[in-house]
């Protein structure tokens, strides 16, 4: 190919992120304009990759294969199948709203300009010295670029260089572009940014050394990093790895990827780098970064180790359902609405991952689409709970009241976000958890059961969060509360209505990602059981 799609696709966002980053520091609009432009750019790509997709063709497509490193066995190769794309076209989908929801959050503040104008002591703490416009948007186009390339690698090493290159951007969006509704001194507001950082960075460089042990012992192993060349040489019998040799490389490979997830107990880094990212962020975070996590399950994990995939799947389902329960039940007693949709999603998570492990395609199917499902919902409640909590300044949920009676339209859309997360029916997220859970049913009835709890103490949070918020008398401090802008409009809109799209009709994108799943069960060899039918007496 003259035009390799792909590299294009991961490359735009890269330069866009120089360039933005380059932009002078009193042009701060035009920066926002070009990460937009460079954002709506990437996406018509994104587009692009899958109009070009043949769900029913070759397993990877709009391939790329050249030597990088060839002394290691190292190559830039790249391949998409139908979870890829699927993945792929929901981060070039977000990025643009993350950028419109955040248009003004790194804005320096009057006081911090006319205290920098001065020379004063606290010139070098200035917000606007430490967290310019024009870093924030090249920091979010750096992560959608390296989440890209990492959905489209299939060289393991690849693949490894961008999972952990990737967290660079994230802990300075997460340390030094942090909510600002923070209660308490900003020299608080600040320590707690820097320790939510700091830990995001060290859990998930931990998970990161440890698969980096798996990586080099899967070379030691396979004598190359191509997930296609050791899926071929297993597949004809010419690599046969040793069971207990299979089994540590998946544990190393799979603790990376619990921590980015996040699963229970690698958990506990989400809360904190939500709550203190401003609500973009917090989006990019667990809409966006985290699906690397899920999605490198189904295509290293069960790729390279099935044995140990199926060796290890009892422990990973009862930690899945202690994900459930658990990120559910915290959900339920939060008092910071950002910390409580934190808490939701790690139960949303341990509902991926079941639908990964329990080895059905209904559940794998459902898992996918849950990847996506959960990203778009995820992303409509947030950012309306940004909206709401800037005009607010407060993240806790007792300072809210009868919201609904002074700006409808915004209790409106955060209603509509908080419904698609319990997973209500006719909303996307129905499909998916409705999915998982057949698929849980089919093979661990008793999975199934227990899982189906979360389902109720999702109601649960979700509506008494509303009821606490937007219903009762109207208080003082949210009187005089304005109602959704025209940007903020144009950010909300098309999430709620792609929520209620693939809610009533989902048979695009499981059309896409079924045939991707096939080939998934083919590598752990694992057939859907036969449904259990007593003969007509």
């Amino acid at each position: 190919m003259s035009f390799h799609l792909l590299t294009a696709t991961a490359a735009l966002p890269a330069v866009g992120a120089i360039v933005t980053a380059a932009v002078p520091a009193a042009r701060r609009t035009a920066a926002k304009w070009l990460a937009l432009l460079v954002s709506l750019a990437t996406l018509a790509l994104a587009v692009t990759v899958l109009v070009r997709f043949d769900p029913d063709g070759d397993r990877y497509q709009l391939t790329e294969s050249r030597a990088w490193i060839a002394d290691f066995g190292v190559r830039y190769e790249l391949g998409v199948d139908g979870i890829g794309v699927a993945l792929i076209g929901l981060t070039a989908l977000l990025i643009p709203f993350i950028i419109l929801a955040g248009w003004h959050d790194a804005d320096p503040s009057p006081s911090s300009q006319l205290r920098s104008s001065r020379g004063g002591p606290n010139e070098t703490k200035a917000p606007y010295k430490w967290r310019p416009t024009q870093g924030f948007f090249a920091l979010i186009l750096a992560v959608e670029a390296m989440v890209i390339i990492s959905f489209e690698a299939t060289d393991v090493f690849l693949f490894y260089i961008f999972f952990e290159a990737m967290l660079i951007p994230m802990y300075f969006l997460i340390g030094g572009f942090g909510d600002r509704a923070h209660a308490g001194s900003d020299e608080n507001a600040s320590a707690q940014r820097s320790y939510a950082a700091v830990k995001f960075l060290l859990y998930n460089l931990v998970g990161g050394l440890i698969m980096l042990a798996a990586v080099i012992g899967l070379y030691v192993v396979a004598g190359n990093f191509s997930l296609q060349e050791i899926a071929e040489a297993r597949a004809n019998g010419t690599l046969d790895m040793a069971t207990n040799t299979e089994r540590l490389l998946f544990l190393g490979f799979f603790f990376a990827f619990a921590v980015k997830a996040p699963l229970w107990p690698l958990h506990t880094w989400l809360p904190n780098a939500m709550g203190e990212a401003t609500a973009p962020v917090a989006v990019l975070i667990t809409a966006v970064v985290d699906k690397v996590g899920t999605f490198a399950m189904l295509r290293f994990c069960l790729g390279l180790f099935p044995e140990a995939s199926k060796w290890a799947t009892p422990v990973i389902l009862v930690l899945a359902l202690i994900s459930i329960i658990y990120g559910a039940l915290l959900a339920v007693g939060q008092r910071d609405i950002k910390r409580l949709v934190a808490y939701a999603s790690i139960s949303h998570f341990g509902f991926i991952i079941l639908g990964i492990f329990v080895m059905t395609s209904q559940g794998q199917s459902g898992a996918t689409l849950y990847m996506v499902n959960h990203g778009i919902s995820t992303a409509a409640l947030m950012l309306v709970a940004g909206f709401l909590i800037s005009r607010r300044g407060s993240r806790l949920i007792a300072d809210y009241g009868g919201v609904q009676k002074v700006a409808p339209v915004l209790a409106g859309t955060f209603l509509i976000g908080g419904l698609a997360t319990l997973s209500l029916p006719g909303l996307a997220p129905f499909v998916s958890e409705f999915l998982v859970l057949v698929g849980a049913f089919a093979r661990y009835p008793v999975v199934g059961i227990i899982a189906t709890v979360g389902i109720v103490l999702a109601a649960l949070y979700t509506l008494v969060l509303y009821q606490r918020t937007m219903t009762g008398p109207v208080k003082p401090e949210v009187s005089a509360m304005p109602d959704l802008r025209v940007r903020e409009l144009v950010v909300v809109a098309p999430l709620i209505a792609l929520l209620i799209g693939l809610g009533v009709y989902p048979k695009p994108l499981t059309e896409l990602v079924n045939p991707a799943v096939e080939h998934t069960m083919s590598d752990v060899q694992k057939k859907d059981p036969e449904p259990e039918v007593e003969a007509a007496k």
